[in-house]
């Protein structure tokens, strides 16, 4: 059985992009219907997310990425926890968690005041896990996903 210890967070390599974007197709994929934004940050995550101030964090079990998750500087002090996506073998045992504890440690450091995110109703796993870390439901604005109809946020 895996275990939280047995897992290693660790930051955006060129190497993981595939794994980054692979992970994220799964769940998309799963769900949804991949959207031209999706495309844009899973191609390219240095351009649309580490050059703008972003970072991508990555699950680490016995050598293979098995979760990631992405921090995209949306302006100012505040940043969006977008594209967390664990591999399906190996949800159920707190990477998720692990990830989003990651991401939200990771804003504190950058001195972000807020950050937000975009999710859809049938995620109720995820939706859990973000109640569980602080994030709170707000109103839902202007967004570039057809899929999103909840919003959230944790003020830090």
């Amino acid at each position: 059985m895996t275990t939280v210890s047995e897992v290693t967070i660790v930051p955006y390599n060129p190497k993981y992009a595939a794994d980054y974007k692979k992970l994220n197709l799964a769940w998309i994929e799963k769900y949804f219907v991949v959207e031209p934004h999706d495309i844009e940050q899973l191609d390219d995550p240095e351009m649309y997310i580490i050059n703008k101030g972003g970072e991508i964090l990555f699950a680490k079990f016995e050598g293979e990425i098995v979760g990631t998750c992405a921090l995209i500087k949306t302006g100012g002090a505040e940043y969006e926890l977008a594209k967390m996506a664990v591999a399906e073998e190996m949800r159920g045992k707190q990477i998720g968690k692990l990830l989003g504890q990651a991401v939200i440690e990771q804003a504190r450091k950058a001195r972000a005041k807020r950050v937000w995110l975009e999710s859809n109703r049938i995620l109720t796993t995820a939706l859990h896990l973000y109640t569980k870390l602080g994030f709170v439901e707000v109103p839902i604005t202007s967004t570039p996903y057809a899929r999103a109809d909840i919003r959230m946020e944790i003020w830090l």
